[in-house]
């Protein structure tokens, strides 16, 4: 492993990158109501990735960035580069199937064992390469050239953000994990004051965030922060909520705020304003509605970027900061400069990804065009 020095995921993506809002970084693209009007999808909901008008409005926003890149041609076919076979895997499939494209996606996830590659066929034209090395990247240019969809003019690659890109799955991914863990403790340690109780607060949301809970939360980290603040000031207690959600008589994160809603009163003003914030947004169908929690994720996120000196060992970058994944950086240029579209998916929240205005002004930069340390293998 080599430390290949700064770089910024701008380097090769620019700004033709989508966060969880579906607003594009790119200024020159249509805003999503644009897109949203031309494909008659509803105006209150921003689909997730995993879903078919996620793909559809994504294809759009490809074909309009294709154009203005002024590559030539149209686009066809679909490089997917991601980490997890379930929800990248389903991505890039909706994506295949709302675009008419053939694809090919490579799901990266670092171990320790010897290097192997899984290829399945997920469609009539549609293939999936899984491998446990970020470092076979290469190995999977040649199979998409080998499958006649090489990765050149023609060619659309969406590359994932998240624990692809920054924080490559099994090498560097835990450094996001606690960034973001870090942001939901400050956050409700601010809210609850002298109240706040970090082991209580750590009993709650460990458990909580596993998979067992998935269907309650939603796997949303803005729903398990409110969840835990609700939790740390005493409104329910943790036994008293595991057990009406294993019992079914709590099934979903709406009713639990209802019911929190109901009992409104009982809450200190600071936290009665903070969730009447939170309900509307969740009434809106904002699937990130605990601002405050995400803008601290976005302090959170930055202070691990680029934060260590130009000699430390390879090792201490992988446990203290959120770094590029060479390998992707290294590809990436190749495809572009070949005239590939290169286009970057993130489920980040705007808000955890891009300053505010008062932030920008002291000099903050979205994630994308941050610096930090690109480190791979080849």
């Amino acid at each position: 492993m080599k430390n290949y020095g700064l770089a910024t995921v701008a380097e090769f993506l620019g700004d033709w990158v989508l966060y969880r809002n579906l607003q594009p970084c790119e200024a020159r693209l249509p805003r999503l109501e644009q897109i949203r009007s031309q494909l008659s999808l509803p105006n209150n909901q921003i689909p997730r990735k995993s879903e078919r008008e996620y793909a559809q409005i994504v294809v759009q926003f490809l074909k309009h960035a294709y154009h203005l890149e002024e590559l030539g041609g149209k686009i066809e076919r679909l490089i997917f580069v991601g980490d997890t076979r379930l929800l990248d895997g389903a991505a890039f499939m909706n994506l295949c199937a709302a675009g008419e494209w053939p694809g090919i996606a490579f799901i990266g996830a670092e171990t320790h064992q010897p290097t192997e590659a899984q290829i399945t066929a997920v469609g009539a034209s549609q293939t999936i390469y899984q491998t446990n090395r970020w470092a076979s990247l290469p190995d999977f240019d040649q199979f998409c050239r080998a499958q006649g969809l090489p990765v050149e003019q023609g060619a659309a690659v969406v590359i994932d953000l998240d624990k692809t890109t920054l924080g490559a799955r099994g090498r560097n991914d835990k450094v996001i994990d606690q960034a973001r863990v870090q942001a939901v403790q400050e956050t409700v340690a601010h809210l609850l004051g002298s109240a706040f109780d970090l082991a209580a607060f750590r009993a709650a949301y460990l458990p909580l965030n596993q998979p067992e809970f998935h269907p309650f939360t939603s796997d949303n980290q803005d729903y398990l922060a409110y969840v835990c603040l609700i939790l740390g000031f005493g409104l329910y207690s943790l036994e008293e909520l595991t057990a009406d959600i294993r019992s079914q008589r709590l099934t979903s994160f709406e009713q639990f705020i209802l019911q929190v809603e109901e009992r409104r009163s009982e809450l200190s003003p600071e936290l009665a304003r903070i969730h009447t914030e939170i309900y509307r947004c969740v009434q809106a169908g904002d699937p990130t509605p605990f601002k405050s929690f995400r803008r601290r994720e976005y302090l959170t996120t930055m202070q691990r970027f680029g934060c260590l000196s130009e000699d430390e060992p390879v090792e201490r970058y992988l446990e203290q900061e959120i770094v590029i994944t060479h390998e992707v950086r290294k590809m990436a240029l190749e495809w572009r400069e070949r005239g590939a579209l290169l286009f970057g998916l993130s489920d980040k929240p705007d808000e955890a990804a891009l300053p505010t205005s008062e932030l920008a002004a002291q000099g903050y930069l979205p994630l994308h065009h941050t610096p930090t340390h690109a480190i791979g293998e080849i």
